[in-house]
C-alpha cells in the first residue's frame, strides 16, 4: 500500500534558511521532517511513497536523488572528481515526487496522483507532523469497517478544531466546542480508491469531501491515544529537536 505524503504549499516560516524550504523539509536531528515521518512508515512496513511537491520541489527532487550521498561517509578525490561512498545508509524505498503546484488545495493535489494509485487502498498524511500513529493497526481497522474513510484522530495539542464522533467512532463532522473527550483530525488518513469519486473541485481535503463523505456514513475513525504534534511554529521545532536530542522522541519507532 502506497504512502502519499503532502508535502507542496508556501515555504516554511520555521527554518533558519533565508531562501525558505518547503516544511517537510526542516531539520530535526540533521534530517529532514520527511524523512522523520518516512523512517516511521517503513518501520511498519510500508516503503512506497508518493510526495504531493509543489515549493521549491527540486529541494526534495534533489535530496532524494543524492539521498544515499548524504546519509553515507564519502571520500572525493578533487582531482579526479571520484567519489567513494563508505557505509552505505541508504533505505529500501520507492519514492515518487510530483509536481502539485505550490497554491493547489489538497484535494486536487491527491487527484493529480490518481494515476500512481494502483491498489484499492492508499495513505495520505501531511508533511509537517510527527505522531507514533500504528498504521498498520489502522490499516487492519479500515479494512474491517469497510468505509471509504479511515480517519486517525487525537487529542487537540490546544489550537486544533475538534470534531464530533459518534459512540462507535463515526466522524460526524465538525465542532467548535470543547470538551474532556475532545478529538482532532491528525492529517492521516486511509483512503478506498472510491474516494476519488469525492475529490472534486478545489477544496482543502477536510472540508467539503469529508462533510460529503460524512453525509453517506462512509467516515470511520480511528482513535490514536499516543504521541501527535504538528510542527508549525519555532516552539514546536524545538520542543521536537529536544526530544530528538534526549533520544526520547516518541515518534522514533525504528
Amino acid at each position: 500500500m502506497k504512502v502519499v505524503i503532502l508535502a507542496g504549499g508556501l515555504p516554511s516560516t520555521i527554518s533558519e534558511d533565508k531562501e525558505g524550504i518547503p516544511k517537510p523539509m526542516v531539520e530535526i536531528g540533521e534530517n529532514p521532517i520527511l524523512w522523520h515521518i518516512m523512517k516511521n512508515y517503513a518501520a511498519h512496513g510500508f516503503s512506497e511513497f508518493i510526495i504531493c511537491a509543489g515549493y521549491k520541489i527540486d529541494r526534495i527532487k534533489d535530496y532524494f536523488k543524492d539521498f544515499y550521498i548524504y546519509q553515507s561517509d564519502i571520500t572525493v578525490d578533487l582531482r579526479t572528481n571520484q567519489i567513494q561512498i563508505h557505509k552505505n545508509m541508504s533505505e529500501d524505498w520507492k519514492v515518487t515526487v510530483v509536481d502539485t503546484g505550490i497554491y493547489t488545495a489538497t484535494t486536487q493535489r491527491i487527484n493529480m496522483i490518481r494515476s500512481y494509485i494502483t491498489e484499492d487502498n492508499f495513505v495520505v498524511t501531511n508533511g509537517d507532523c510527527l505522531d507514533n500513529i500504528d498504521i498498520g493497526d489502522m490499516n487492519r481497522r479500515h479494512e474491517a469497517e469497510n468505509k471509504v474513510v479511515t480517519m486517525a484522530v487525537a487529542r487537540p495539542t490546544g489550537r486544533n478544531v475538534t470534531l464530533q464522533l459518534s459512540e462507535n467512532g463515526q466522524y460526524l463532522g465538525k465542532n467548535i466546542s470543547e470538551d474532556n473527550q475532545a478529538w482532532t483530525n491528525t492529517g492521516t488518513y486511509i483512503f478506498h480508491k472510491q474516494v476519488f469519486n469525492y475529490l472534486i473541485g478545489n477544496y482543502s481535503l477536510e472540508d467539503r469531501p469529508m462533510d460529503m463523505l460524512a453525509e453517506k456514513g462512509q467516515v470511520n475513525t480511528y482513535r490514536h491515544f499516543g504521541f501527535w504534534s504538528p510542527v508549525e511554529t519555532k516552539r514546536d521545532k524545538e520542543k521536537m529537536q529536544n526530544l530528538w536530542n534526549a533520544n526520547i522522541a516518541p515518534w522514533k519507532t525504528w
